[in-house]
């Protein structure tokens, strides 16, 4: 009996977190890292090192797979057409990833659709960037339409001498002009979709960002109209259909209630996400198992919560040796389950997550409190709840 053998492009936290996963359901995941050190060639047996940006390299990596897919969206399309042309099993393909990799292009096909988006314009020089500020009104957002994440490749522009301070932003080519979204509070839809067409959603979760980080999400998201809650799944199973997204899907939106649908669409990413994590102890399936089925077009597993889930990131810090404060904080709250990358230290980089579910009778606060608790010992190595 033959078990599929599944490649994944880019060898960060995501292709380490499917590894499990795969290892469940008796799949082999092979990974194309980037080098030695990277999260996922720890922890996958069969993790070559390899450029994702030299197509003789995707190639070689992609002979014998059933199926190839991504930790990133960052592959050159060209690339991924060629191999698909010479019959390679791409999931999801360049079609879908493209509204991932390029933000005009993602804002004109959300407009296409009659989604929710907020007021945007696509910008060459200064004087546009000006003149929509002028019209919109200040402030406003300026993006990179690619390579961004994290925050990186955005920049606020409250008037007309930030503008003119940004030109050096059109040396690569136009920019994506946005209205800076008033908004209460950030929420991500997440869905999964097969290449036959079965597609399920996530409940709609908080997500609180620092920084541009996502640093807690609270699954699924507390005190939300239900109207905007269904409107949100919609959506995003509509961009998932529509732009034939396979494996998993993030939306990122703006919550914006008693406005429009309550919601507008900030951005996309076409592979497991940072806001779906919370799915690994607190969902029946899990983000990354989901991805696994969906892109080898295997039934989807069931997506309901187990009970109210907080997941906290904790990034590099004061603390280089994590493990001397494991047994810290594996005992200051036995209930919050913790989840390591593996990664060196780096201040402000991501290295790991917990997860904690709800027991009977637990608040969202008591859960934020104990899983912020094991994730500040962890960083810091003290106990800096806060």
């Amino acid at each position: 009996m033959s078990f599929p053998k599944i490649g994944v492009i880019g060898g960060g936290q995501l292709a380490r977190m499917m590894a499990p996963e795969a290892l469940n359901l008796g799949f082999e995941l092979h990974v194309l890292a980037e080098g030695p050190e990277v999260s996922a060639a720890r922890s996958v047996p069969d993790a070559p090192i390899g450029d994702y940006k030299d197509l003789e390299t995707l190639r070689t990596f992609a002979q014998g797979k059933d199926v190839v897919t991504f930790d990133h969206e960052h592959v050159p399309n060209d690339f991924l057409t060629t191999l698909i042309n010479e019959g390679v099993n791409i999931q999801p393909r360049p079609a879908a990833l493209i509204h991932a990799q390029d933000k005009l292009v993602m804002r004109e096909a959300i407009e296409r659709l009659g989604l929710p988006n907020p007021a945007w314009a696509k910008v060459e020089d200064v004087q546009q960037l000006i003149d929509f500020g002028d019209q919109t009104g200040w402030p406003i957002v300026l993006k990179t339409p690619r390579g961004g994440y994290d925050g990186k490749g955005v920049r606020m522009l409250d008037n007309e001498q930030d503008a003119k301070e940004a030109a050096d932003w059109f040396a690569n080519g136009p920019l994506l002009a946005e209205d800076k979204v008033d908004f209460s509070r950030e929420l991500s839809a997440m869905v999964a979709r097969t290449p036959s067409g079965e597609a399920k959603a996530w409940p709609v979760v908080h997500t609180i960002q620092v920084d541009g980080v996502c640093d807690e999400v609270i699954a699924p998201a507390q005190d939300l109209d239900q109207a905007t809650a269904a409107a949100a799944a919609q959506a995003a199973l509509l961009i998932a259909n529509e732009f034939g997204v396979t494996g998993v899907m993030a939306a990122e939106l703006f919550e914006t209630p008693d406005q429009g649908a309550g919601f507008v669409i900030n951005e996309l990413a076409m592979r497991p996400h940072n806001t779906g994590h919370w799915t690994m102890n607190g969902s029946v399936t899990s983000q990354f198992e989901q991805h696994l089925r969906a892109v080898l077009d295997l039934p989807l597993g069931e997506t309901s919560e187990l009970g109210v889930t907080v997941m906290k990131n904790y990034l590099g810090g004061a603390n280089e040796d994590l493990y001397s404060a494991f047994s810290a904080a594996l005992a200051a709250a036995p209930e919050v389950k913790v989840h390591a990358y593996g990664k060196s230290v780096r201040p402000g980089r991501k290295i790991g997550h917990v997860n904690v579910v709800a027991n009977a009778g637990q608040s969202v606060d008591e859960l934020r409190s104990q899983a912020n608790k094991v994730a500040a010992l962890i960083r810091d190595g003290v106990d800096a709840e806060h």
